[in-house]
């Protein structure tokens, strides 16, 4: 059985979304992956959205959307992506914080520079196999 790898967002609408995607592109064969919040939000980032389609040919807006962490079944890995203020508390320790700045509202070379380092990082979780 696969394990479950959740990304965890406030708003779950950016990073975690894009987590996501790239969990399952790239590492789908070993992880079942999920994104959530504790808020959620009507739609998901837009730029994120329109790079992860532009770079990867994902289209975010027909297979992602906003959940909450107990829509989820429970994983057996939880990852922050860095919240900055405050993280929001899940019931449990998260086992690795990414410490991501959130790019929403910035020009898209810095949306690039996120979205690389979270594919970098997703890579890396065949460590948790």
């Amino acid at each position: 059985m696969k394990k479950k790898i959740a990304f965890v967002c406030v708003h779950n609408s950016c990073r975690s979304q894009i987590a996501e995607a790239l969990g399952k592109k790239f590492l789908s064969n070993q992880f079942d992956f999920y994104s959530c919040g504790t808020k959620l939000k009507p739609q998901i980032n837009q730029d994120a959205v329109r790079l992860i389609k532009k770079m990867y040919d994902i289209d975010m807006e027909k297979t992602h959307y906003s959940k909450l962490i107990e829509d989820i079944p429970t994983p057996d890995i939880v990852i922050s992506m860095g919240c900055n203020v405050t993280c929001p508390y899940i019931g449990k320790a998260f086992d690795d914080n990414w410490e991501l700045e959130d790019p929403t509202g910035k020009p898209d070379d810095e949306f690039v520079k996120v979205i690389l380092k979270i594919e970098e990082k997703v890579k890396e979780l065949e460590k948790y196999k």
